[in-house]
C-alpha cells in the first residue's frame, strides 16, 4: 500500500501556472506508475497525466497535452505536475494515484492507492 499526499492547490488566474507535488511513502516509490487524475463538480473522475515507473513514458488527455508537464523525483519519493496557460475548466480537485504497474496508463483501475485530493481553482 502507498500513502499519499498533494500539495500545491490554490487560486490562479486564467493563463496563469501553477504546480503540484505529491509526496509518497510505502511501497518503493520507484517501481511503479505514477497519476494525476482531476474531478470537477457533478463530473466523473478523469484522467490527466501518467508517468512509467522510471520517467522515460509520459501520458496526456489531450484538453491538457502541451500545458501541463508530469514529472517525478525518485530520490525524493515526489510526483509533479506543472500547470502552464490554466483554464477555467481545469478547476477541479486533483488525485494522484499509484499505478499496479510500471507502465503508465490511461485507466483508473490501474491504479491502487489514491491520495485525498486538492483544490486547484482558476479564476477566468
Amino acid at each position: 500500500q502507498v500513502h499519499l499526499v498533494e500539495s500545491g492547490e490554490g487560486l490562479v488566474q486564467a493563463g496563469g501556472s501553477l504546480r503540484l507535488s505529491c509526496a509518497a511513502s510505502g511501497r518503493t516509490f520507484s517501481r511503479y506508475a505514477m497519476g494525476w487524475f482531476r474531478q470537477a463538480p457533478g463530473k466523473e473522475r478523469e484522467f490527466v497525466a501518467a508517468i512509467s515507473w522510471g520517467g522515460a513514458n509520459t501520458l496526456y488527455a489531450d484538453s491538457v497535452k502541451g500545458r501541463f508537464t508530469i514529472s517525478r523525483d525518485n530520490a525524493k519519493n515526489t510526483l509533479y505536475l506543472q500547470m502552464n496557460n490554466v483554464k477555467a475548466e481545469d478547476s477541479a480537485v486533483y488525485y494522484c494515484a499509484a499505478g499496479t504497474y510500471g507502465r503508465a496508463s490511461y485507466s483508473v483501475t490501474e491504479y491502487d492507492d489514491w491520495g485525498q485530493g486538492t483544490q486547484v481553482t482558476v479564476s477566468s
